[in-house]
């Protein structure tokens, strides 16, 4: 017996079923005002000039009064019977008609490529994948960073605004953009340095992980509910155990762990510009700031690089550096005064955010599904993600910072960061940690060795 049989069959994608019923039913109507005419095709009796124009007010009085107050128009029924005789320009209405089923009747406006942005990068070959990636998938606002630790110097961008990609990256230094979640590396490098918390420690967590009400931040005496562990509070950004570690370890606390990684700092040349981390004292405020559930946080794409690279090297804070993007980046390396963690936390806040790519928010798309398993299996992988909505430019901003380092040599490994912005109301584009993997894939096909050799 053949139980292929039996199996079931694969359906067509929705989109190809609709596009198929549209053609049949085009093609339908054609072969019935055909058969029409055959059968009642007598010859039109020419209208005298009254009965026109008689026709055409009533049309006009019947549209009219349709786009006013909906209601149903009078039928003027031609002479010729219920299927008027086809002629050429019925057969090009038909014709059409199959047509629009299939191409669009405004077709997407051609993206010019101009290469002299890509040709002026560090990295030539990353720079023109960053330039097709965003040319691809189309997000609304973007902006993509690269960087190598070691020398921290930008080896690649790419920005996409106003439905082009750009030849400047105005981005890079843009302060409005709320940090969302990426706030909660402050939360938990505040805990670690404040020697009350590790990475194992257990945090209540009370109702959704998305939310934060006032009532999920109340912990009864003797509670019994279920907790999460510190590193996975923050690799699955859940809000209200987070905001419960910023109430416990203080305002003051979140202050001096948000200066060390750049917050409310004037750089030099405001290259960047400052981003702001301001939590008050007590209340749910605090919560909120400490849980990134805020817009009043911000952050620019190039401070968060410059925090991935510290914490991926266990060392002080340095804005990322170009010798070609004057005005966006400093031209040189500059040492900034603003203080360093104890090595536990450095350990702790890279623990965590390679947990988040391997059990968190990051697991899903950062993986054999967008990258050869031979460069996932040979890199360690970790980074931070956020979303909230956002006012200048308004939208849902979508956040990635993160590293990839390879196993076998630990100087190999690079910087990323990205910001997407979608329309609220229209059709987002691929998530920016499926980008973050394609771009991870694409490097190390780059810089790691191959086998064999």
């Amino acid at each position: 017996m053949d139980y292929n049989n039996y199996l079931p069959k694969k359906r067509l994608p929705y989109a190809v079923r609709i596009r198929n019923r549209i053609i049949v039913f085009a093609v339908f109507m054609g072969i019935c005002a055909l058969m029409g005419t055959c059968i009642f095709g007598e010859k039109q009796e020419q209208a005298n000039p009254a009965d026109e124009e008689e026709i055409v007010e009533e049309t006009a009085e019947n549209t009219t009064e349709q786009n006013t107050d909906e209601q149903a128009s009078a039928t003027v029924i031609r002479e010729d019977g219920l299927f008027p005789k086809a002629d050429s320009e019925d057969l090009v209405n038909t014709q059409t008609t199959v047509a629009a089923a299939v191409v669009p009747e405004t077709p997407a406006e051609a993206d010019v490529i101009d290469s002299t942005h890509i040709k002026a990068q560090k990295d030539v070959f990353l720079a023109e994948k960053i330039d097709n990636l965003l040319r691809r998938f189309r997000p609304e606002y973007a902006v993509i960073l690269m960087v190598e630790p070691r020398s921290n110097e930008i080896i690649a961008w790419g920005e996409r605004r106003n439905n082009h990609v750009q030849e400047k990256p105005d981005y890079f230094i843009k302060n409005t953009f709320p940090a969302a979640s990426l706030a909660k590396t402050i939360t938990i490098s505040a805990a670690m340095e404040s020697n009350r918390y590790s990475l194992t420690s257990q945090i209540p967590m009370i109702g959704s992980s998305t939310k934060l009400y006032k009532s999920q931040l109340r912990v009864k005496e003797g509670y019994k509910g279920p907790f999460i562990e510190l590193q996975d509070a923050y690799a699955r950004s859940a809000n209200p155990p987070m905001a419960i570690v910023g109430m416990n370890v203080g305002a003051d606390r979140l202050r001096s762990a948000a200066k060390k990684l750049g917050y409310n700092t004037n750089f030099p040349g405001a290259l960047p510009p400052r981003s702001n981390y301001a939590p008050p004292d007590t209340g749910y405020g605090l919560a909120e700031v400490s849980s990134g559930f805020t817009d009043a946080t911000t952050l620019t794409p190039l401070l968060a690089a410059a925090q991935v690279r510290a914490i991926l090297m266990k060392k002080p804070l340095e804005i990322p550096w170009a010798a070609n993007l004057d005005g966006y980046a400093p031209k040189s390396r500059i040492a900034l005064d603003v203080g360093k963690f104890s090595d536990n936390t450095y350990y702790g806040l890279r623990e965590a955010m390679i947990r988040t790519v391997t059990h968190g928010t990051a697991r899903k798309n950062i993986s054999t599904r967008h990258m050869a398993r031979k460069n996932y299996e040979a890199l360690n992988i970790g980074g931070k993600t956020g979303s909230l909505d956002g006012k200048d430019p308004y939208g849902r901003y979508e956040w990635f910072m993160g590293f990839a380092q390879s196993k076998e040599d630990p100087s190999k490994a690079v910087v990323l960061v990205i910001m997407q912005v979608h329309d609220l109301q229209g059709m987002r584009s691929q998530p920016a940690t499926q980008v973050a993997g394609m771009l991870f894939n694409y490097w190390a096909h780059q810089n790691l060795p191959k086998k064999g050799k």
